[in-house]
């Protein structure tokens, strides 16, 4: 069982290892979402590490990312699921390329976590926006 920092971490982390890498920039983005954000204020930001560990390990297991996004939806309270999204839109975004392999994570972890397609685009867009480079 898992709480709702770790979930959200997941999705986040899922968000960097989708294409098969884990950019400096996105690894950068989850240190600097936990540690400012509201949501983590309450988190231990030393577990960080240890907690994006468990997550990569469970990603080497058959049917990781099924069964890691299944501990996402199973653990992550409804009003955040939105928030999950959100953050794993900003991962994505961080080094300015958003892959086919992060792109069709995304689509998984939206209708698996069930944010509607509006929301979805809003948070999409603002991503963009946060992370556009000239």
């Amino acid at each position: 069982m898992i709480n709702h920092h770790v979930a959200l971490i997941y999705a986040m982390v899922l968000g960097a290892a989708a294409d098969g890498s884990l950019a400096d920039s996105e690894l950068e983005t989850i240190r600097d979402i936990v540690e400012h954000l509201p949501i983590f204020a309450d988190f231990e930001h030393g577990n960080l590490a240890q907690v994006a560990s468990a997550c990569t390990d469970l990603l080497t297991v058959e049917d990781g990312i099924d069964a890691v996004i299944a501990q996402i939806k199973e653990n992550l309270p409804s009003k955040l699921r939105a928030t999950a999204y959100a953050l794993a839109c900003d991962v994505v975004a961080a080094d300015g390329e958003a892959t086919q392999e992060e792109l069709r994570y995304l689509e998984l972890l939206r209708h698996e976590i069930e944010v509607d397609r509006l929301t979805a685009a809003a948070v999409e867009r603002g991503a963009g926006a946060r992370y556009a480079r000239i």
